[in-house]
């Protein structure tokens, strides 16, 4: 068994859950945000494909279920290029990185669900943050005029601009705005991207922008973190476009073996005008990643926790005609997805010393078991930053039915083949800050279950008015809950456990009232039940339509757009 068929196959759509084992508790509430790509089959690398939004209510009888069950429910992701690839869908020319069509590239905001505050954005690595109202899942606005961004990162001045940012910006606590990421080709020393750090005012329409001077790199800025006075990116180093594959070519690119990371200091970035180079302070960790958190207490240091993705090539995707590592067709169901990790992956907490550039582990992990070390849970509010206690991994396990022969023969004398020629169970672990210590763990051993994106949950948030808003009564980790959801054919499930004790298997679980079965999900985070949507001065899509934009569409693609401006502004 590869993973489930469902990941590909099953719609989305909306449900109830009911308790199906133990005993739902008390003290846990609020609502979980999925996000996901609605794999159409179109693409041939089906997470390009444009974004859901699917919500678990952790309280029972909420958002139309009855008292006893729980809501799933589930939207696409109604933003402007939703609404134009609806209404024009023959305009839009699949290919191996998306779409294409005369109104630009679509901003599919498919990855990574990002609460701040009362407020909810999705995001994705080739678009700007997409807001969306938390109780209806509805389209609200994009983040920032596209000419405040210095305009699309390529491809030309478009209705539907082709920016590439990052799927993890990060909200500052103490200055109110966000963090992200632009990327501009450059031709010197040679073509590559140069990064660009982004601050958004939540309050405004606009955002600023700094280039990093002298950087230019070929992977993606698939992250960013921050500590109370540093900005800290990298080169995720495990996605890289291959311009020969994309002609047809054989793909002979491969992923690093490290990457850089850069560090700037906020209050050097805001004293600066937009669009003046800043000069980053330089480091390198090894293996590469595509996730990372800084503790935001940075007072003895920048202190990260480092989500290696050690033989995870995510440019690598399933095509129909592949064999598996082992010399079995690819399942036609995985045909579309990524290639998954090719050895165990690392787990580590480094500390950098931005003046000196010397980069210090204070704790590694990494074991036979630890493959596809996909995605993690943690206490996001700014007292559990500042000092974090535990942090929740999931490991899906070994999956040769989703490692192709092409991929082994690319990374000939880097893979062990005998080591993943067999399936191993997932995990969901915890581990202890500083040192990332396992500290207990929970094994997943049927393999045709696949976990995915864990959140954490703190038990009864909000009570302390001196807190935040995210912050329980102890935060950091420890006292909530962990949520990990578990994709399978034979109905979705989501356990439940304390967050202290993972180890000691699901306090409670959930499960579709009718075996309801979902498909692939990524990224996931917890938020407060919000009762109405926020008050703020939001860009609106006609705000940003020129003659310039339009100026290469035909009379009936500018009657679709001049709709859906109508749609969304509310003048139609």
């Amino acid at each position: 068994m590869p993973t489930p068929e469902s990941l590909t196959t099953e719609p989305h759509r909306d449900f109830d859950l009911v308790v199906a084992g133990g005993t739902w508790p008390s003290d846990v509430s609020g609502e979980v945000f999925f996000s996901a790509p609605a794999i159409s089959g179109r693409l041939p690398y089906g997470i390009f494909d444009l974004g859901t939004i699917a919500r678990l209510s952790l309280t029972p009888g909420t958002h139309g279920a009855p008292p006893d069950r729980f809501a799933w429910r589930v939207r696409a992701i109604g933003n402007p290029s939703r609404r134009i690839f609806d209404a024009d869908p023959a305009a839009f020319t699949p290919g191996p990185l998306g779409y294409t069509s005369p109104y630009g590239a679509p901003n599919a905001s498919n990855t990574a669900p990002l609460p701040w505050g009362d407020r909810l954005f999705t995001t994705w690595d080739a678009g700007r943050p997409v807001e969306i109202d938390p109780r209806t899942l509805e389209f609200v606005a994009e983040v920032g005029h596209i000419d405040t961004w210095g305009g699309p990162s390529m491809f030309g001045d478009a209705v539907l601009p082709f920016l590439v940012s990052c799927a993890h910006p990060v909200a500052d606590p103490e200055r109110a705005g966000l963090w992200t990421t632009k990327l501009v080709p450059v031709t010197t020393p040679s073509f590559g991207m140069c990064p660009c750090v982004v601050w958004w005012d939540r309050e405004g329409t606009s955002v600023r922008w700094w280039p990093l001077e002298g950087i230019s790199f070929g992977g993606s800025t698939h992250t960013v973190s921050q500590t109370r006075d540093w900005v800290v990116l990298c080169d995720s180093g495990n996605f890289k476009v291959d311009p020969a594959e994309l002609l047809g070519g054989a793909r002979t690119v491969t992923v690093d073996t490290d990457a850089p990371v850069w560090l700037v200091r906020k209050d050097e970035l805001l004293a600066l005008p937009t669009g003046t180079p800043v000069a980053p302070r330089c480091a390198r960790v090894a293996p590469p990643i595509g996730h990372f958190y800084a503790r935001y207490d940075d007072s003895d240091g920048i202190s990260v926790v480092w989500e290696g993705m050690d033989l995870m090539d995510l440019g690598l995707y399933l095509r129909a005609d592949d064999l598996d590592v082992t010399g079995a067709p690819v399942h036609p169901a995985s045909v579309g997805l990524y290639n998954m990790a090719m050895a165990p992956e690392s787990i580590l907490e480094v500390q950098f010393e931005p003046e000196t550039g010397r980069v210090r582990e204070r704790g590694r992990f990494r074991d036979a078991w630890t493959f596809n070390l996909q995605l993690s849970a943690m206490d996001w509010s700014t007292e559990g930053l500042s000092a974090p206690t535990l942090h929740h991994v999931s490991y899906q396990g070994c999956r040769p039915g989703r490692i192709t022969r092409r991929a082994a023969a690319l990374y000939e004398g880097r893979i062990d083949v005998g080591a993943v020629s067999e399936e191993t169970p997932g995990y969901l672990v915890s581990f202890r800050r500083p040192g990332m210590e396992p500290v207990c763990r929970w094994e997943y051993p049927d393999t045709s279950e696949l976990i995915t994106s864990p959140a954490f949950v703190p038990r009864a948030p909000g009570t302390d008015p001196d807190a935040s808003r995210y912050a329980g009564p102890r935060p950091g980790g420890h006292d909530g809950y962990v949520v990990q959801p578990v994709l399978s054919d034979a109905g979705f499930r989501v356990d439940l456990f304390d967050a202290g004790n993972v180890g000691a298997g699901p306090v409670a679980s959930l499960r579709g009232a009718g075996h309801e079965r979902v498909p692939l999900l990524l990224h996931s985070a917890w938020m407060p039940t919000v009762e109405r949507l926020a008050d703020a001065d939001r860009l609106r899509f006609g705000d940003e339509l020129d003659d310039a934009r339009l100026a290469g569409l035909d009379d009936r693609q500018r009657r679709v757009v001049a709709r859906v401006a109508a749609e969304l502004d509310g003048r139609g």
